[in-house]
């Protein structure tokens, strides 16, 4: 297998691995896909070098789909159209157990700022505080998942002999939660705990790690669960670079090595996150 191949069943693995943002309970009347692990997790399909990672996520939800013979894709990635105007896209319809299913599907990192509202959801931000937990909530609940019921999606549903009140909704929302690491208890009462992937610091803090290894993926690596078989920097050769991305206003996820060996993913930020007394 080559380097491509196998970084990209590194990739399919740690989504696989990554559980849902919320279990059993709707969230903002939200209800996931449950999924059964595929027993054999391989992705064969060929995708483009400079996909994004949102799509990447998609080709593999589309992979582990196809494993489960109670299940039948029958839209994939569907743009609504009002003439030439783009209304929106359905990442999925499908049937499940033949009842019919529209799926969401959405992967993201979020870090834990008690400072930023007032509830559990809304101290879930994205790494560059320009984009929250809240907001995507909101856009499924108010914008995505009610283009089922536009006009102009019904041609669509009937080409497929479905109507739109005979479809369930749903969401596929996985993510990787991170928190301040000066703060290493956080209260989970209704997302996932299990999707605690690490911690963040300041740019500022990070001298507190000059004993340790570090590495720096891209993007779509930020998929790959950490593992030893990397092309490890010190600290002075991972500071420099650390700089430059803070200068331009970027969040890296970077792994670190421990000196006792531990492993870890952890995000550097350049903003400051400030813990709340009790005061």
């Amino acid at each position: 297998m080559d380097t491509k191949s196998k970084n990209i069943q590194l990739q399919y693995q740690g989504y696989l691995n990554t559980p849902l943002l919320w279990e059993q309970t709707k969230l903002y009347g939200l209800k996931q896909l449950y999924l059964p692990m595929v027993a054999t997790a391989v992705f064969n399909r060929v995708t483009a070098s400079n996909l994004r990672l949102g799509k990447l996520v998609e080709q593999f939800v589309s992979t582990q789909l196809s494993q489960y013979e109670f299940i039948n894709v029958l839209l994939e990635n569907f743009q609504v159209q009002n003439g030439k105007q783009t209304i929106g896209e359905f990442d999925c319809i499908l049937e499940y157990d033949e009842k019919p299913i529209h799926l969401e599907i959405i992967y993201k990192f979020y870090l834990y700022d008690e400072n930023v509202g007032t509830s559990e959801i809304e101290h879930w931000i994205g790494p560059n505080r320009n984009d929250t937990l809240l907001k995507k909530l909101t856009k499924l609940k108010e914008k995505q998942l009610p283009l089922l019921y536009n006009i102009h999606a019904k041609t669509a549903l009937e080409a497929l002999n479905l109507k739109a009140e005979t479809i369930e909704q749903r969401v596929l929302f996985k993510a990787q939660l991170f928190i301040p690491y000066t703060k290493r208890q956080v209260e989970f009462k209704t997302l996932n705990e299990a999707c605690l992937s690490g911690f963040y610091i300041n740019h500022t803090e990070i001298d507190r790690f000059k004993d340790c290894k570090f590495y720096i993926p891209s993007k779509k690596n930020w998929l790959v669960e950490v593992h030893s078989n990397v092309a490890w920097q010190t600290y002075s050769q991972f500071s420099i670079i650390i700089r430059e991305l803070i200068a331009q206003k970027m969040a890296p996820l970077c792994w670190i090595k421990f000196p006792n060996g531990t492993l870890q993913k952890f995000f550097i930020v350049w903003w400051s996150y400030k813990e709340k007394t009790d005061n």
